[in-house]
Protein backbone atom coordinates (compact mmCIF):
# COMPACT_ATOMS: atom_id res chain seq x y z
CA UNK A 1 0.00 0.00 0.00
CA UNK A 2 1.58 3.38 -0.73
CA UNK A 3 0.45 7.10 -0.31
CA UNK A 4 0.20 8.39 -3.87
CA UNK A 5 1.62 11.26 -4.36
CA UNK A 6 2.04 11.84 -0.68
CA UNK A 7 4.68 14.45 0.67
CA UNK A 8 5.50 12.55 3.51
CA UNK A 9 4.54 8.21 4.15
CA UNK A 10 1.98 7.75 7.19
CA UNK A 11 1.73 4.25 6.66
CA UNK A 12 -0.55 3.40 9.64
CA UNK A 13 -3.12 6.49 8.53
CA UNK A 14 -3.07 5.25 5.02
CA UNK A 15 -4.60 1.50 6.12
CA UNK A 16 -7.23 3.43 8.47
CA UNK A 17 -8.35 5.70 5.29
CA UNK A 18 -11.27 4.84 3.04
CA UNK A 19 -10.82 5.05 -0.48
CA UNK A 20 -11.49 8.29 -2.03
CA UNK A 21 -11.40 10.33 -5.23
CA UNK A 22 -9.24 12.93 -5.84
CA UNK A 23 -9.50 15.30 -9.14
CA UNK A 24 -6.89 15.18 -11.73
CA UNK A 25 -7.43 17.65 -14.51
CA UNK A 26 -11.65 17.18 -14.56
CA UNK A 27 -11.18 13.30 -14.10
CA UNK A 28 -10.91 11.32 -11.22
CA UNK A 29 -8.58 8.31 -9.75
CA UNK A 30 -9.80 6.13 -6.47
CA UNK A 31 -6.59 5.19 -3.98
CA UNK A 32 -6.26 1.31 -3.88
CA UNK A 33 -8.41 -0.57 -1.84
CA UNK A 34 -6.86 -2.11 1.21
CA UNK A 35 -7.94 -5.49 3.79
CA UNK A 36 -7.27 -9.24 3.27
CA UNK A 37 -7.55 -9.39 -0.40
CA UNK A 38 -5.13 -6.80 -0.65
CA UNK A 39 -2.52 -8.10 1.60
CA UNK A 40 -2.81 -11.84 0.00
CA UNK A 41 -2.25 -10.07 -3.62
CA UNK A 42 0.54 -8.04 -2.17
CA UNK A 43 2.07 -11.44 -1.39
CA UNK A 44 1.25 -13.74 -4.12
CA UNK A 45 3.70 -13.87 -6.99
CA UNK A 46 3.46 -14.34 -10.81
CA UNK A 47 0.25 -12.45 -10.50
CA UNK A 48 -1.04 -9.35 -12.27
CA UNK A 49 -0.62 -7.34 -9.48
CA UNK A 50 2.93 -7.64 -9.57
CA UNK A 51 2.76 -6.36 -13.26
CA UNK A 52 0.98 -3.31 -11.87
CA UNK A 53 4.06 -2.25 -9.78
CA UNK A 54 5.30 1.02 -10.73
CA UNK A 55 8.62 1.66 -11.92
CA UNK A 56 9.40 4.91 -9.67
CA UNK A 57 9.69 5.34 -5.82
CA UNK A 58 6.81 5.91 -3.92
CA UNK A 59 6.78 9.58 -2.80
CA UNK A 60 7.57 9.98 0.67
CA UNK A 61 10.32 12.11 2.74
CA UNK A 62 12.93 10.30 1.21
CA UNK A 63 12.12 10.82 -2.25
CA UNK A 64 11.96 14.81 -1.91
CA UNK A 65 15.18 14.46 0.43
CA UNK A 66 16.89 12.54 -2.69
CA UNK A 67 15.07 14.94 -5.13
CA UNK A 68 16.48 18.22 -3.55
CA UNK A 69 20.12 16.70 -3.61
CA UNK A 70 19.79 15.59 -7.29
CA UNK A 71 18.82 19.31 -8.30
CA UNK A 72 21.44 20.96 -6.51
CA UNK A 73 23.51 18.58 -8.34
CA UNK A 74 22.23 19.29 -12.05
CA UNK A 75 22.81 23.21 -10.92
CA UNK A 76 26.51 22.31 -9.85
CA UNK A 77 27.40 20.04 -12.50
CA UNK A 78 25.86 21.92 -15.28
CA UNK A 79 28.15 24.75 -14.91
CA UNK A 80 30.47 22.95 -14.40
CA UNK A 81 30.63 21.69 -18.14
CA UNK A 82 29.03 24.82 -19.69
CA UNK A 83 30.98 27.43 -17.20
CA UNK A 84 34.10 25.98 -15.74
CA UNK A 85 35.06 23.57 -19.15
CA UNK A 86 34.20 26.62 -21.40
CA UNK A 87 31.95 24.30 -23.41
CA UNK A 88 29.10 26.48 -24.04
CA UNK A 89 25.07 26.11 -23.42
CA UNK A 90 24.45 24.10 -26.73
CA UNK A 91 27.29 22.03 -26.48
CA UNK A 92 26.85 20.96 -23.03
CA UNK A 93 23.18 20.75 -23.76
CA UNK A 94 23.95 18.17 -26.79
CA UNK A 95 25.88 16.40 -24.49
CA UNK A 96 23.93 15.91 -21.32
CA UNK A 97 20.47 15.19 -23.68
CA UNK A 98 22.85 12.60 -25.18
CA UNK A 99 23.21 10.89 -21.39
CA UNK A 100 19.54 11.79 -20.58
CA UNK A 101 18.46 9.66 -23.81
CA UNK A 102 20.85 6.57 -22.87
CA UNK A 103 19.36 6.93 -19.34
CA UNK A 104 15.86 7.10 -20.17
CA UNK A 105 16.18 4.29 -22.67
CA UNK A 106 17.33 1.59 -19.84
CA UNK A 107 14.84 3.00 -17.59
CA UNK A 108 12.06 2.46 -20.19
CA UNK A 109 13.38 -0.81 -20.87
CA UNK A 110 14.02 -2.02 -17.41
CA UNK A 111 11.07 -4.09 -16.10
CA UNK A 112 10.96 -2.98 -12.60
CA UNK A 113 11.76 -0.10 -10.08
CA UNK A 114 15.59 -0.03 -9.74
CA UNK A 115 16.57 3.27 -7.20
CA UNK A 116 19.76 3.58 -9.34
CA UNK A 117 18.94 3.87 -12.59
CA UNK A 118 15.94 5.89 -11.50
CA UNK A 119 17.69 8.47 -9.69
CA UNK A 120 20.16 8.36 -13.01
CA UNK A 121 17.82 9.75 -15.35
CA UNK A 122 16.45 12.39 -12.70
CA UNK A 123 20.21 13.76 -12.62
CA UNK A 124 20.20 13.60 -16.52
CA UNK A 125 17.02 15.66 -16.39
CA UNK A 126 18.23 18.19 -13.91
CA UNK A 127 22.12 18.97 -15.76
CA UNK A 128 19.95 18.92 -19.28
CA UNK A 129 17.33 21.29 -17.44
CA UNK A 130 20.72 23.82 -16.28
CA UNK A 131 21.49 24.25 -19.50
CA UNK A 132 18.18 24.16 -21.57
CA UNK A 133 17.30 26.88 -19.12
CA UNK A 134 20.55 29.37 -19.63
CA UNK A 135 20.55 28.36 -23.42
CA UNK A 136 17.15 29.55 -23.50
CA UNK A 137 17.49 32.31 -21.12
CA UNK A 138 20.47 33.87 -22.36
CA UNK A 139 21.53 32.53 -25.85
CA UNK A 140 18.06 32.91 -27.30
CA UNK A 141 17.83 36.37 -25.89
CA UNK A 142 14.89 36.15 -24.20
CA UNK A 143 15.15 36.78 -20.80
CA UNK A 144 14.25 34.67 -17.37
CA UNK A 145 10.54 35.83 -18.01
CA UNK A 146 10.70 35.10 -21.27
CA UNK A 147 12.09 31.60 -20.69
CA UNK A 148 10.02 30.73 -17.86
CA UNK A 149 6.98 31.49 -19.65
CA UNK A 150 8.23 29.31 -23.00
CA UNK A 151 9.01 26.67 -20.11
CA UNK A 152 5.49 26.84 -17.75
CA UNK A 153 3.89 26.11 -21.55
CA UNK A 154 5.69 23.11 -22.34
CA UNK A 155 5.34 21.37 -18.97
CA UNK A 156 1.95 22.59 -18.80
CA UNK A 157 0.93 21.08 -22.46
CA UNK A 158 2.81 18.25 -22.03
CA UNK A 159 0.70 17.72 -18.83
CA UNK A 160 -2.85 18.29 -21.18
CA UNK A 161 -1.31 15.86 -23.72
CA UNK A 162 -0.41 13.30 -20.96
CA UNK A 163 -3.92 13.59 -19.39
CA UNK A 164 -6.07 13.46 -22.43
CA UNK A 165 -3.83 10.10 -23.41
CA UNK A 166 -4.26 8.45 -20.44
CA UNK A 167 -6.97 9.64 -18.48
CA UNK A 168 -4.09 10.78 -15.85
CA UNK A 169 -1.43 12.14 -14.48
CA UNK A 170 -0.63 10.56 -11.23
CA UNK A 171 2.89 9.30 -10.53
CA UNK A 172 1.74 5.72 -9.49
CA UNK A 173 -0.02 5.29 -13.19
CA UNK A 174 3.83 5.27 -14.51
CA UNK A 175 3.39 1.43 -15.43
CA UNK A 176 3.61 1.61 -18.85
CA UNK A 177 6.46 2.88 -21.82
CA UNK A 178 3.53 5.01 -23.19
CA UNK A 179 2.83 6.56 -19.85
CA UNK A 180 6.52 6.76 -18.74
CA UNK A 181 7.46 8.71 -22.13
CA UNK A 182 5.22 11.75 -20.87
CA UNK A 183 6.24 11.10 -17.10
CA UNK A 184 10.10 11.49 -18.43
CA UNK A 185 9.24 14.63 -20.81
CA UNK A 186 7.04 16.71 -18.25
CA UNK A 187 10.18 15.61 -15.50
CA UNK A 188 12.55 17.36 -18.42
CA UNK A 189 10.49 20.41 -19.00
CA UNK A 190 9.85 20.52 -15.26
CA UNK A 191 13.62 20.86 -14.02
CA UNK A 192 14.24 22.97 -17.24
CA UNK A 193 11.20 25.43 -15.72
CA UNK A 194 12.83 25.38 -12.33
CA UNK A 195 16.06 26.28 -13.45
CA UNK A 196 15.03 29.60 -15.45
CA UNK A 197 12.58 30.31 -12.28
CA UNK A 198 15.51 30.11 -10.11
CA UNK A 199 17.89 32.74 -11.85
CA UNK A 200 14.72 34.73 -12.44
CA UNK A 201 13.98 35.39 -8.70
CA UNK A 202 17.48 35.48 -7.39
CA UNK A 203 18.50 37.80 -10.29
CA UNK A 204 15.35 40.03 -9.07
CA UNK A 205 16.93 41.65 -5.85
CA UNK A 206 16.50 38.43 -3.53
CA UNK A 207 20.05 36.99 -4.41
CA UNK A 208 20.80 33.26 -4.37
CA UNK A 209 20.33 32.76 -0.83
CA UNK A 210 17.50 34.41 -0.30
CA UNK A 211 16.27 32.54 -3.19
CA UNK A 212 16.75 29.78 -1.61
CA UNK A 213 14.71 30.87 1.35
CA UNK A 214 11.80 32.27 -0.95
CA UNK A 215 11.51 28.59 -2.96
CA UNK A 216 11.80 26.70 0.93
CA UNK A 217 8.94 28.58 2.16
CA UNK A 218 7.06 27.92 -1.33
CA UNK A 219 7.59 24.15 -0.50
CA UNK A 220 6.72 24.57 2.86
CA UNK A 221 3.04 26.23 1.97
CA UNK A 222 2.26 23.33 -0.38
CA UNK A 223 3.33 20.67 2.73
CA UNK A 224 0.71 23.00 4.42
CA UNK A 225 -1.44 22.57 1.26
CA UNK A 226 -1.43 18.84 1.55
CA UNK A 227 -1.62 18.12 5.16
CA UNK A 228 -4.76 20.67 5.73
CA UNK A 229 -6.86 20.84 2.42
CA UNK A 230 -8.40 18.57 0.14
CA UNK A 231 -6.54 20.25 -2.97
CA UNK A 232 -6.07 17.43 -5.82
CA UNK A 233 -2.63 15.27 -4.61
CA UNK A 234 -1.73 15.57 -8.13
CA UNK A 235 -1.63 19.20 -8.58
CA UNK A 236 0.03 19.47 -5.30
CA UNK A 237 2.95 17.22 -6.13
CA UNK A 238 3.99 18.38 -9.62
CA UNK A 239 4.39 22.03 -7.56
CA UNK A 240 6.14 20.74 -5.49
CA UNK A 241 8.37 19.19 -7.74
CA UNK A 242 8.88 22.15 -9.94
CA UNK A 243 9.72 24.21 -6.53
CA UNK A 244 12.58 21.74 -5.79
CA UNK A 245 14.30 22.58 -8.93
CA UNK A 246 14.97 25.99 -8.21
CA UNK A 247 15.55 25.55 -4.72
CA UNK A 248 18.05 22.97 -5.66
CA UNK A 249 19.31 25.62 -8.05
CA UNK A 250 20.07 28.80 -5.99
CA UNK A 251 21.35 26.46 -3.33
CA UNK A 252 23.84 25.35 -5.80
CA UNK A 253 24.78 29.04 -7.00
CA UNK A 254 24.75 29.69 -3.55
CA UNK A 255 27.86 27.65 -3.29
CA UNK A 256 29.79 28.10 -6.25
CA UNK A 257 29.05 31.87 -7.44
CA UNK A 258 31.76 34.35 -6.62
CA UNK A 259 31.51 36.33 -3.56
CA UNK A 260 30.83 39.42 -5.37
CA UNK A 261 27.81 38.00 -7.15
CA UNK A 262 26.32 36.51 -3.47
CA UNK A 263 27.81 32.86 -3.86
CA UNK A 264 30.52 31.41 -1.33
CA UNK A 265 32.95 30.60 -4.54
CA UNK A 266 33.43 27.37 -3.73
CA UNK A 267 34.65 24.85 -6.50
CA UNK A 268 31.92 23.41 -9.06
CA UNK A 269 34.44 20.43 -9.28
CA UNK A 270 34.45 19.48 -5.32
CA UNK A 271 30.90 20.92 -4.79
CA UNK A 272 29.31 18.91 -7.52
CA UNK A 273 31.39 15.31 -5.91
CA UNK A 274 30.60 16.49 -2.30
CA UNK A 275 26.55 16.89 -3.37
CA UNK A 276 26.84 13.20 -5.55
CA UNK A 277 28.74 11.58 -2.97
CA UNK A 278 25.72 12.84 -0.61
CA UNK A 279 22.70 12.16 -2.98
CA UNK A 280 24.50 8.41 -3.27
CA UNK A 281 24.93 7.59 0.57
CA UNK A 282 21.00 8.75 0.75
CA UNK A 283 19.82 6.34 -1.75
CA UNK A 284 21.88 4.10 -0.18
CA UNK A 285 20.36 4.45 3.41
CA UNK A 286 16.78 5.66 3.16
CA UNK A 287 14.20 3.69 2.39
CA UNK A 288 12.35 3.16 -1.16
CA UNK A 289 9.93 1.09 -3.11
CA UNK A 290 8.68 0.98 -5.80
CA UNK A 291 5.00 2.83 -5.92
CA UNK A 292 1.75 0.69 -6.65
CA UNK A 293 -0.80 1.31 -9.31
CA UNK A 294 -3.51 2.51 -7.95
CA UNK A 295 -6.00 -0.30 -9.56
CA UNK A 296 -3.80 -2.80 -8.84
CA UNK A 297 -6.31 -4.68 -6.87
CA UNK A 298 -8.81 -4.42 -9.13
CA UNK A 299 -6.65 -6.64 -11.52
CA UNK A 300 -6.80 -9.34 -8.99
CA UNK A 301 -10.39 -10.25 -8.77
Amino acid sequence: MTADLSLSSWPALVRRTPPRSLPVFGRYWHNEGTGPSADAAAHAPNNHFAEAIGKVPEVALAFWIIKIAATTLGETGGDTLSMSLNLGYAASTLIFFALFAVAVTAQIRARRFHRFLYWAVIVATTLTGTTMADFSDRSLGIGYPGGSLLLFALVMGTLAAWDFAMGSVTVSDVTSPKVEMFYWTTILFANTLGTALGDWVADSGPGFEGGALIFAGAIAVVALLYFFTRISRTTLFWTAFILTRPLGATLGDTLTKPLAAGGLNLSRYASSGVIAAFMILCILVLPQRAGTHPGAKDSTD
